[in-house]
Order: C-alpha cells, then sequence, then structure tokens
C-alpha cells in the first residue's frame, strides 16, 4: 500500500491527472481502506495516513492544511459515510450465488435476482418462483437485489426493533422503546421515517444545489486565475523588454554624456593647470630677486658708514618699494576644484527616457478609466494594480476609450484623497478633489445597483429559467446609457481642470527646481571658502620663515 507515501501531490494539475474516482485514494490510487476524513474534507486511507501526524497534528498530503489528531493511532476519525459507499460498491461488485441452488450469477445479470430481507439471502428467479411461493413464505418480505435493506440499517442494535421515527434534534432514528424513552420534550422533534426520508432529500437537494453553485464559482475562479497567470507572464515579459530596451537606451546616453563630461575635464584640468604653471613660474623667478635685495640690504647696512648709507639708503629704500609695489599675483587666479556638474548632466540626459519632468508625469497619471474597461475584475483583496481588465465595444471616436488605464487602483487613491484632504489645505486641487469624490461616490452607488439588477436577472434566467420582461431589460440598458453619458460629461469637466493645475505644478516644481539649486550653491560656496581658507593657510606657513629672517635684520638695524 501506500503508508511509505510522505511527498505530498505537486500541484492541481497533478491532481487532474491523477484518477479522481471517489473510491480510489489518491496516494495509493487503489479503493479505500478505512478511508479517514481530515479537517480538509480530504480522504485517504488510514495506511496512508499512517505515521504522518507530528505533534497532534496531521497536514493534508493535498493542500497542506493541518488538521487535529486525537487518541494514541495518530489517526482521523474514520469516514462513515464513505465507508458505506465503499461497502455498497464492493457488495455491488461481488459475485451473488443463490442460497437455495447455488447459482452464480454474473453482474450482467443482477436485475434477474432477488433478496428475501427475512431470510437475509439473495433468490434467484427460478427458485423465487418454486420455492417462496410456498405459504410458509408468504409473510417474507422480497425485493430487487438492487434494493435490499441490510439488517444494520433496519433494526435498532439496542432494542432489536424497527425503526419507525426519526429525531430531527439528534438526527437519529427510533424504535419504538427509544421513542417511548424520550422526554416529552424532546418527543415534539420526531418524525415518521417517510417524512424524515422525503425532508432529508429536500435539504440534501439543497446543500448539493449550494455546492454546485460553489464549484460553478470555482471553476470560474480557476478560469480566471489562469487566465490572470498567463496575463502576468505576458506582463512580466513586457516590463523585462521595457527594462532591458531602457536600460540599453540609458547606456548610450550615459557613455555619449560621459564622454562629453569627460573632455570637459580634461579640458579644465589643462587651463587650470597652465595658469598655475604660468603663476608658479613668475613667483619663482621674483623669490631669488628678493632675496638678492635682502642681502644687498643686509650687507649695506653691515658695511656702509653715515655718509654712505645716507648717499645710498634712499636709492636702496626707493628700489625697495618699487619692488614691493609690483603687481605680483600672490594669490591664485582661479580654484583648484574641477566642477563638471556630473550628477545634473546625467539627470538631464536621463529625463527625456524616465519622464523625469512633472507635466509628463502628470499627464501619465491622470488618465481615467473609459467605458469601454471594466474596473471590477480585480480579485477582493488584492494589492496590484494591474488586473484583468474586460474590454467592451467602446463607441467610435470615443476621447476616454483611447486614454490610458489608471496606474493606482481606486482604493490606493480614496486613501490618498483622504490624507490630503485631512492635512487642511485649502489649496484649488483640494476643493476639487472633495467636489470629484462626492461626484464618484454617487456614481459608483448608481452603477452598483444596476449591477445588482443585472446580477439578479442573470441568476433568474440561468438558475430559475424564469421569464424576464423586455421592458425591465429596456429600462436597465437605458439607464446604463444615461450612466455612461453622465460619466463621460464628469471625464470632460476633470479633463479640463487639467491645464490650470498643470500651471500650478509646473510653479510648485520651479520653486522646489530653485530652493535645491540654492541650497546645493550654498553648500558649494561654503566647500570654495573652506579651500580659500586652507590656501591662506598654505601661503602663510610659506612665507613664515622669511617674515623671522626680516625680523633678525631689523633687529641688527635697531641699535643704529
Amino acid at each position: 500500500m501506500a503508508g511509505g507515501i510522505f511527498s505530498p501531490l505537486g500541484s492541481c494539475s497533478e491532481l487532474e491527472k491523477a484518477n479522481c474516482h471517489p473510491l480510489v485514494c489518491l496516494l495509493c490510487h487503489e479503493p479505500y481502506q478505512h478511508p479517514c476524513l481530515l479537517d480538509c474534507y480530504h480522504n485517504f486511507c488510514a495506511s496512508c495516513l499512517r505515521g504522518r501526524a507530528s505533534d497532534g497534528r496531521l497536514r493534508c498530503p493535498l493542500c497542506g492544511h493541518p488538521s487535529v489528531v486525537r487518541g494514541g493511532t495518530g489517526l482521523p476519525p474514520v469516514d462513515r459515510l464513505l465507508q458505506f459507499l465503499v461497502d455498497s460498491s464492493a457488495d455491488s461488485e461481488e459475485d451473488v450465488q443463490c442460497a437455495n441452488c447455488d447459482r452464480c450469477c454474473a453482474k450482467a445479470e443482477l436485475d434477474t435476482m432477488y433478496f428475501c430481507n427475512t431470510c437475509g439471502q439473495p433468490l434467484c428467479a427460478p427458485c423465487r418462483e418454486e420455492t417462496h411461493r410456498a405459504k410458509m413464505f408468504a409473510r417474507h418480505e422480497i425485493v430487487s437485489l438492487s434494493k435490499r435493506t441490510k439488517d444494520i440499517h433496519k433494526k435498532c442494535p439496542l432494542h432489536e426493533e424497527p425503526y419507525i421515527m426519526f429525531s430531527t434534534e439528534k438526527k437519529s432514528m427510533l424504535c419504538i422503546n427509544c421513542f417511548r424513552d424520550m422526554q416529552g420534550e424532546s418527543r415534539a422533534h420526531c418524525i415518521d421515517i417517510e417524512t424524515a426520508y422525503m425532508q432529508g432529500c429536500q435539504r440534501l437537494d439543497q446543500a448539493v444545489m449550494a455546492v454546485k453553485e460553489l464549484q460553478t464559482s470555482t471553476c470560474e475562479a480557476i478560469v480566471l486565475l489562469k487566465a490572470m497567470i498567463e496575463e502576468v507572464r505576458n506582463s512580466a515579459s513586457e516590463e523585462e523588454a521595457a527594462i532591458n530596451s531602457l536600460f540599453g537606451r540609458m547606456q548610450e546616453q550615459l557613455s555619449e554624456r560621459k564622454k562629453t563630461l569627460l573632455k570637459a575635464v580634461q579640458s579644465q584640468h589643462e587651463e587650470k593647470e597652465k595658469a598655475f604653471k604660468e603663476q608658479l613660474a613668475h613667483l619663482a623667478s621674483l623669490l631669488p630677486t628678493l632675496q638678492v635685495h635682502l642681502v644687498t640690504c643686509s650687507a649695506f647696512l653691515s658695511s656702509a658708514n653715515k655718509a654712505e648709507f645716507l648717499d645710498l639708503g634712499y636709492q636702496l629704500m626707493e628700489r625697495l618699494q618699487r619692488i614691493v609695489k609690483l603687481p605680483h599675483h600672490l594669490r591664485p587666479a582661479q580654484t583648484s576644484k574641477i566642477n563638471s556638474e556630473y550628477r545634473a548632466e546625467f539627470a538631464r540626459c536621463l529625463e527625456p527616457l524616465l519622464m523625469l519632468s512633472p507635466r509628463r508625469s502628470v499627464v501619465g497619471s491622470a488618465s481615467g478609466i473609459g467605458p469601454g474597461i471594466a474596473g471590477t475584475n480585480m480579485l477582493p483583496g488584492s494589492q496590484c494594480s494591474k488586473t484583468l481588465m474586460v474590454p467592451s465595444c467602446p463607441p467610435a471616436g470615443d476621447k476616454m476609450s483611447t486614454s490610458p488605464m489608471v496606474r493606482k487602483p481606486t482604493m490606493h487613491r480614496y486613501i490618498s484623497t483622504k490624507v490630503l484632504l485631512a492635512e487642511g489645505c485649502e489649496t484649488p486641487f483640494a476643493e476639487h478633489c472633495r467636489n470629484y469624490e462626492n461626484t464618484y461616490r454617487m456614481l459608483q452607488t448608481e452603477i452598483q445597483g444596476l449591477k445588482d439588477q443585472v446580477q439578479e436577472l442573470h441568476r433568474d434566467l440561468t438558475k430559475h429559467h424564469s421569464l424576464i420582461k423586455t421592458e425591465i431589460m429596456s429600462e436597465i440598458l437605458q439607464k446604463s446609457l444615461q450612466m455612461d453619458v453622465q460619466i463621460a460629461a464628469h471625464y470632460s469637466a476633470v479633463e479640463m481642470m487639467r491645464s490650470v493645475f498643470e500651471e500650478v505644478w509646473e510653479e510648485t516644481y520651479q520653486r522646489v527646481a530653485n530652493e535645491q539649486e540654492i541650497y546645493e550653491a550654498q553648500l558649494h560656496d561654503l566647500l570654495q571658502l573652506r579651500q580659500e581658507n586652507s590656501c591662506l593657510t598654505t601661503i602663510t606657513k610659506q612665507i613664515a620663515p622669511y617674515v623671522r629672517s626680516i625680523a633678525k635684520v631689523k633687529e641688527r638695524l635697531e641699535p643704529r
């Protein structure tokens, strides 16, 4: 058997391919042997489930739903209903032998066999005519073999009396003694077997109808989910192709802009390096001149007397003053920072591809659903904005039918609108949203009413086979056309507000862009100021030795 099978069924497709006979186990593919019922209402043989329980729980091999098992066996309770069907099927497939003449009857001849409920034995047609026609068998109950009654379902096991009543309270059959032993209040819930059978058949028919409806809904849901899986697959392929295409174009644009930026950086580098080298050469030629004049001044002071000093000293002082007054470029003429604004340049080259401008994003997200698109096919609870849409036949030239679909679901838009209105900012757009929500809620209520009427008529037509008056359908169709006109008018009114809001959004975008530019400029100015201070510190450290040397010379001159 399948007691050693511990791998669950892979998928529903395997279940469809498997043998789905109601009396055959899905694990061992053999007729049920002691079928057990799990909490998920799946049945398996007891031997197939033995050893699968862990910590008092048994996971269904088909759907994975956990079931609580009690007792030391580690198995769920036996399904009595399925066991009855299995036993009945086994009895009908057995070779029947007449109890009187031992004649075996083939399966094709079972309709010619009889069964004596009194004797509890099968009879062939000749024996029924020859033996059970005697007076001693006059009171025996003889029925067709297919309609025989089993003793276990005919007599009460406690009192050995035939069943005569049925308790609707306890859902059990009662013999005369069981009925007498019941209390007076419980007897009010007792009916005869025939009435209970008729009521049970009616309730079973209702339950079967409910299951059939669930089966139909399940099949429709399966078809829908398969279609959505295919749509997801196609959408993923399209998205991958779009990503690859966009990425390729982005790479091309970035590569071209990269070459341009590198050339600009190289040009700035050569220009700044040339300017710094020229200034460095000028200062390098100035430094020996200064050193020579300092040494000359020191030697003149140490060797000249008063007359020589007065004769040549003023000439030396005028020369030193003229040297100091010459235009010497001691400070760098420009910063050493090379700035190509590569972030802004890269963003500017990607802007047409990514549609980063506010006007394009507004156009792409402000479109509505046209009358040719039914947006009610999204599964409940789904958070995905791409749903399986069922297109209808829109009128030719309809502006709404050519508009792109809304990217955000209605619930997301509703929550975003509530947050916007809760902020309390009285802006033109907030007032527009408040008016829009009121009109949209009214249109949605009327559409829902029409949908309910159509669903009810469809149910009456398909399930109850009721005749429907054509006037009702004409009235619903007329209302639907009127609603289409109202929705189109409201759509046009909202569309006319686009230019007004785009101007506001453009101003807001420009203000934000200016603020961002000012902020970046502030950071740049601080960095430039810090760099100038760093250069000043470096120059101060470099001229400090010369200042100290001149101070020493001054100390020598002070005594004179």
